[in-house]
């Protein structure tokens, strides 16, 4: 080894010799020398180590596939930009003729890049430590994108200012000590910045977002799922699959609608009315409550408040009073009841949450009957179909009781009529 490396200084020196007539030749030699060399640590570092470590990752038990092993090779890549440097920067110490500034400025510059390339390294170890952790069950409750973001943000400031320190060739700490008039200066343009993370410690210490959650935010023009949680906005994407990002301090500042307890409580609501025609209302003859008592639903109603009705009325002739006062069914309170009873029959409405048919103060528009009840399945599409077949079948049994919805009517059935009546002329 002795030998070889004799032999090599003596050739070198022979090399210099020859070259002596020519002075920026052996220089220029040299330089080229160490590009090759730099190239060659690159090439061995990234297209022989790299794919070995590869090929071993896939081997090994659960990261065949995985994304931690692609997260891990990206530090270790990034990491392998040091190797270059580093030889650039031993080298070009023994690079003759070279003036000092120049090969101070390239041992700086490679430094700098040093410092650049941790950094990267660092921040590619955190988004392989947040992929790892979006693994954990409880991820998407206690989301630490926006933490891991803040740690990112500290790392390239720190690296920012050793970079700056390096190229001008002082020491960080004065550095440092000299940013400390721009303190305010840094909280103003930060200022979003360190909003945005309180709010993103707020949101995740009392869950009122998490990844998934369909929120409305009207201010925002928001109405969709929840895609993602980063420090300075939230992601929805809308039920149209257009994309809102939302600054995380309106979830603080601003009112919004979580469906997330809907979700969970595994039922949705239905609260729509009917606009029964008053006009239609009205007591039910013997004939009438002959043909209602062959509804399944409607028996033991009928029968219970007729025994109701009768014992109440009876009272009313012993005491002498005027028949006008006797109590009798409705056609409106039995279909009330009615509805009632075919939504606890109906398969898709949930009937261990709350469950009510109740009439609202009549409008212009008709006396609301309203339904106020949960469907069994929370899906944006069965929740639509069970609610449209309840409404279905209540329009259609409308008339069996003699009831009518209200709707304003158009001039066409008049002008259809005064056409009829022309034509029959």
């Amino acid at each position: 080894m002795q030998e070889a490396v004799i032999a090599t200084t003596q050739w070198l020196e022979g090399v210099q010799k020859t070259l002596e007539p020519y002075p920026w030749a052996y220089t220029t030699l040299v330089l080229c020398a160490l590009a090759l060399a730099a190239w060659l640590a690159n090439f061995v570092t990234k297209r022989i180590l790299l794919r070995g470590l590869r090929r071993l990752l896939r081997r090994l038990p659960g990261h065949g596939a995985g994304h931690e092993g692609g997260s891990n090779l990206r530090v270790i890549s990034r990491l392998s930009n040091l190797v270059p440097s580093m030889v650039i920067a031993a080298g070009i110490r023994i690079v003759p003729d070279l003036p000092p500034q120049l090969v101070q400025f390239v041992i700086g510059a490679c430094q700098a890049w040093a410092i650049l390339t941790v950094a990267l390294a660092i921040s590619h170890a955190l988004d392989a430590a947040n992929e790892l952790y979006e693994r954990r069950p409880d991820a998407r409750s206690k989301p630490i994108k926006g933490y891991l973001q803040v740690v990112k943000i500290v790392v390239f400031v720190i690296a920012g200012l050793s970079i700056v320190a390096t190229l001008l060739g002082v020491k960080l700490g004065p550095l440092v000590t000299g940013l400390g008039a721009a303190t305010a200066v840094f909280m103003l343009i930060f200022q979003d910045t360190i909003l945005s993370l309180v709010a993103s410690v707020q949101i995740s210490g009392d869950g009122r977002v998490r990844l998934g959650d369909w929120i409305e935010m009207p201010s925002q023009n928001a109405d969709g799922d929840v895609i993602d949680i980063a420090l300075h906005t939230i992601t929805v994407q809308n039920f149209d699959k257009t994309i809102t990002t939302i600054p995380t301090k309106k979830l603080v500042t601003e009112s919004f609608k979580n469906w997330r307890g809907m979700q969970e409580a595994g039922g949705r609501r239905i609260k729509r009315a009917l606009y029964l025609d008053q006009h239609s209302v009205g007591f039910l003859d013997a004939q009438a409550l002959q043909r209602l008592e062959q509804f399944a639903v409607l028996g033991d109603y009928l029968r219970e408040k007729q025994a109701e009705l009768s014992e109440w009325n009876t009272g009313l002739e012993a005491k002498g009073v005027n028949a006008v006062n006797a109590r009798r069914v409705t056609n409106l309170g039995t279909f009330r009841a009615y509805v009632e009873r075919y939504l606890r029959q109906h398969p898709g409405i949930h009937t261990d949450m709350t469950l009510l048919v109740r009439q609202l103060q009549p409008t212009t528009e008709g006396l609301p009957l309203e339904l106020y009840c949960f469907t069994r399945t929370t899906a944006w599409a069965g929740y639509e179909g069970i609610q449209s077949d309840v409404f279905d079948h209540l329009l259609a049994i409308l008339p069996a009781f003699g009831l009518r919805v209200f709707q304003a009517s158009s001039d066409a059935m008049l002008m259809a009529a005064q056409q009829h009546r022309v034509a029959a002329e």
